[in-house]
């Protein structure tokens, strides 16, 4: 998975946050209120995850409506499984990193799942 930057989160944030496909002006107006941000730089935002496949989009008339390609949680599994997947990466230093930062519920959690 590509990083996602902080406006490009927000973004997906308000896509995640919806089962319908949305417009820019739809998430543009999602963001709005806590933002200043311009149509065109949401507009481009939107098109550039459109780009890199973590957006889909269809015709609506003249517009687009985009919805996310994949759930944030695929997305996530995805990320942890290329880092493990990475022949570079010491992958008992990234599992015993990733455990290490667990909480004692998620732990547990982990060895009832394991089970």
């Amino acid at each position: 998975m590509p990083q996602l930057g902080g406006l490009e989160t927000k973004v997906m944030d308000v896509l995640w946050g919806t089962s319908e496909p949305l417009s820019v002006r739809e998430v543009h107006d999602a963001l709005a209120p806590a933002s200043d941000l311009a149509y065109t730089t949401v507009m481009t935002v939107l098109d550039r995850l459109a780009k890199k496949q973590m957006l889909t989009r269809e015709r609506d008339g003249k517009a687009f409506l985009y919805r996310p390609a994949q759930t944030r949680e695929t997305l996530l599994v995805n990320e942890v499984l290329l880092v493990l997947r990475d022949t570079t990466a010491d992958r008992d230093l990234v599992l015993r990193s990733l455990v290490a930062d667990l909480t004692a519920d998620e732990r547990a959690r982990l060895r009832s799942l394991l089970s």
